[in-house]
């Protein structure tokens, strides 16, 4: 980390957007620092009610303000940025509706489609239309089952149009894993696909959609009013076995709305989902404005994303990343989709189409880029890539062989930015700048207006030690609150006991003297392979259906710079673990929550550690399997069990 692998230069500093903010906020009488990124992060937090305000005027967000920026600007949670104003998310993302295009979609089966802005808006009035002609209306529900496609932010931006709320899932969940979350927000109308593609497969949807649908199950989704199924697999799809389904083409045919409804600054938009760890996931419900103006902030301030840039970010519609790249079209950014597997049919693939499209931001985590470099592959040898300023990576941390190889083998000039943040605030809290120099292993900068701080266990804030990564001031991206928690007590319960009235995160982080952050990993029992984010409860429940199984716990294993899934059986008497029971056990984790959530390694033990209140004990045993000494075996009722668990030879490989 001692010498930088990237610094900007002069003609970057005098053109980047954090750049002309500051000269715009000068000439308003309202910054009088330097230049400096972290002088104008210590400004943001310091006046934070002048720094949103400013963006808010700066951007041009469209609405009706009025009322004060911030108030209870001391409760966290409690405080609420711009109570009075009323505003609509998709007016902001469709505006200017002209010839430039929007979207761009490359499908892993070659085809290509092409939307202009106006082409865009108006099939998302359309659908907005026909939205309205099934009763749906502010604060109702509209559930998506597809695949990163345009129809995806076709449906978002027509539900948004209404003031509905959103929320969608990947298909590559199965049954359960959609109803353990569409279940819970009971929507108003259900639009899904026939299915996908998926490294050279075409994977069926229509039976699970057909299951979501059945007047059998009506306690599944009780306020079901609608199905709308999209031909992705083919074009006319037979839909006679899903009940009341309404193709796509034929709802953008309906009447289209005819104006945009404003709701309030904090009224719900998305509704996303934890990662299920002790149960059902949690359902994380953010707000129209606080979305907005976070997003706007880190792609223009962070990201350095302009009008006409060209802009993509590999993800599902299961990942906030989906909801975070779709809002460049608020910059006036076309947003470049892809669906299918990355790696399919070699690592070249997204690097192709990133040349084609001639990109100018390409996402993707850090495991896919790890991925490529053990491939062999170098992208910049093989592409003209000269479009490309910046390269975007999360999920999970990228190491410093990751920045390295980016900077040899993609381009030794682009802003490689590692950035950190999540599904519970559908934003980061750290990422990259174009002002400042780029180290391996380091995330640049704390996100502007973001009081981001590293809290040792005492609660106070350390400089080169590791510790929890925490936010001691409120901002406008956090959660509305979830869903069916009307107290807030679930609420409460998940970011603010452990530091009472401070956001604590759960990653295990330190801060640079720089104003840098190393993210070291997640300090909570969630697993992490391939950067996405995956709850042991939803393994536990298809492999404790088997009767061979009597109960199962599994951990994250660091493995090779990224993280996999090992899954530990005590097994029935007379059971036993063999091939047989193994591949069972894969099909069923497979299909009954997705192909993430399949387990490198599935091994027997005669006995799990439990807490003396009865809960297994993930987190003791994941320090087992790292080698590391485990805190507070006291607690457990039956600590010889974590003999089952160390030195596993089949761990080791």
């Amino acid at each position: 980390m001692d010498a930088p692998l990237w610094q900007p230069d002069d003609s970057l500093r005098q053109t980047a957007e954090p750049t002309r903010f500051m000269a715009w906020l000068r000439e308003q009488g309202l910054y009088q620092d330097s230049d400096d990124f972290q002088a104008l992060w210590r400004w943001s937090v310091d006046r934070p009610e002048v720094f949103w305000s400013a963006l808010w005027d700066w951007h041009g967000i469209l609405g009706e303000r009025s009322g004060p920026v911030l108030v209870d600007g001391e409760r966290m949670p409690g405080a609420r940025f711009f109570p009075e104003c009323r505003l609509n998310f998709a007016q902001n993302l469709l505006r200017e509706a002209d010839g430039q295009p929007a979207l761009v979609f490359h499908g892993e089966d070659g085809r290509r489609i092409e939307l202009s802005r106006a082409e865009l808006r108006q099939r998302v009035l359309a659908l907005a239309g026909w939205l309205r002609a099934q009763g749906v209306g502010p604060g109702d529900r509209v559930a998506a089952y597809v695949p990163n496609i345009p129809e995806a932010v076709i449906t978002m931006l027509a539900t948004a149009s209404l003031g509905t709320v959103y929320s969608s899932c990947s298909p590559d969940f199965g049954f359960e894993g959609v109803l353990d979350r569409f279940g819970q927000i009971r929507p108003k109308v259900l639009i899904g696909v026939d299915g996908y593609h998926y490294a050279g497969k075409r994977i069926e949807r229509l039976d699970t959609l057909s299951r979501l649908a059945s007047p059998r199950l009506a306690s599944a989704l009780p306020e079901l009013r609608a199905v709308l199924v999209h031909g992705y697999l083919e074009s006319q799809p037979d839909l006679s076995a899903v009940p009341g389904a309404v193709s796509f083409d034929q709802a953008l045919a309906h009447a289209p709305l005819d104006d945009f409804v404003p709701v309030g600054f904090n009224d719900p938009l998305y509704i996303l989902y934890s990662s299920g760890t002790t149960g059902v996931p949690k359902c994380i419900v953010h707000g129209v404005g606080g979305t907005l103006l976070q997003h706007v902030k880190e792609l223009r301030l962070h990201c350095d994303v302009r009008a006409g840039d060209r802009v993509f970010y590999f993800t599902t519609c299961g990942w906030m990343m989906w909801n975070w790249i779709v809002s460049a079209l608020a910059l006036r950014a076309t947003v470049v989709l892809y669906d299918g597997n990355p790696l399919y049919p070699g690592p070249e693939r997204l690097w192709e189409m990133a040349a084609r499209e001639r990109l100018t931001l390409f996402g993707t985590s850090a495991k896919y880029l790890d991925t490529v470099r053990k491939s062999g592959y170098r992208p910049g040898d093989e592409q003209d890539l000269s479009a490309l300023r910046v390269l975007c990576s999360t999920g999970s941390p990228l190491s410093p062989e990751g920045f390295e190889f980016v900077y040899d083998a993609v381009s030794r000039d682009l802003l490689l930015a590692s950035i950190s943040g999540g599904t519970d605030i559908i934003s980061c809290f750290v990422l990259g700048t174009p002002l400042q120099p780029v180290y391996a292993g380091e995330i640049q900068t704390r996100g502007l207006g973001m009081d981001v701080a590293v809290l040792d266990e005492d609660g106070k804030a350390v400089v080169g030690e590791a510790g929890e990564l925490c936010c001691l001031s409120p901002f406008p991206s956090m959660p509305v609150g979830f869903w069916n928690d009307p107290d807030g007590n679930r609420y409460r319960a998940a970011y603010f006991e452990h530091f009472p009235g401070i956001w604590r995160h759960g990653d295990w982080a330190t801060l640079t003297e720089r104003g840098g952050v190393v993210i070291h990993g997640r300090s909570d029992a969630v697993l992490n392979p391939g950067g996405v984010r995956i709850g042991a409860a939803e393994i536990y429940r298809p492999v404790e259906a088997f009767e061979e199984v009597a109960e199962a716990l599994v951990v994250g294993q660091q493995w090779e710079g990224d993280v996999r899934v090992i899954l530990f059986v005590r097994l029935a008497p007379g059971a036993r673990l063999d091939a047989d029971l193994e591949q069972r056990l894969r099909r069923a984790i497979r299909e009954r929550a997705s192909p993430r959530h399949v387990p490198a390694r599935i091994l027997a033990v005669d006995d799990i550690p439990r807490t003396r209140s009865g809960k297994i004990s993930e987190l003791a045993v994941r320090d087992v399997v790292h080698g590391r000494p485990v805190k507070n075996t006291h607690a457990l009722a039956n600590p010889e069990a974590l003999d089952c668990f160390r030195d596993r030879p089949e761990l080791q490989s």
